[in-house]
């Protein structure tokens, strides 16, 4: 895994949310090392006069903004990899935001591999069942 939730100031963008799944999903696995096919992200689209920094509305600021949480298994990256993950997600979202407001975030939240999983098990069983499987 992991899963992606991002969320973004604006209307919806259908080639927007694909060009950012794609280069997400690129930075996750060159940068964290994960399984493609395990990547799984949700993208959705909020009002700037909704979006609020500073005690300012994004719309009255005439910026745009992001929030991208990514969840992974804890233990399963170094430090320097989840900051160069932070790093290259503010310059795709550079990319493709005009006007961004530096308080944009990302977050990478590490869950226990005994409460995070897929398919009806946990990420924890999984390991343990491939050590016995080889």
């Amino acid at each position: 895994m992991p899963i992606l939730n991002l969320k973004l100031s604006g209307p919806e963008d259908v080639s927007l949310s694909k060009k950012l799944a794609e280069e997400l999903t690129k930075s996750v696995v060159e940068i964290l090392h994960k399984k493609y096919e395990l990547i799984s992200i949700i993208i959705s689209f909020h009002d700037e006069a909704h979006w609020w920094i500073n005690n300012e509305s994004l719309s009255d600021l005439n910026a745009k903004s992001f929030h991208l949480e990514i969840k992974i298994t804890d233990s399963t990256n170094l430090k320097n990899e989840k900051s160069a993950l932070i790093h290259k997600v503010h310059k795709i979202m550079s990319t493709h935001l005009v006007n961004i407001h530096p308080i944009s975030y990302t977050a990478i939240t590490e869950m226990s591999a005994d409460s995070f999983g897929y398919d009806g098990s946990t990420t924890e069983y999984k390991y343990i069942q491939s050590i016995f499987s080889s």
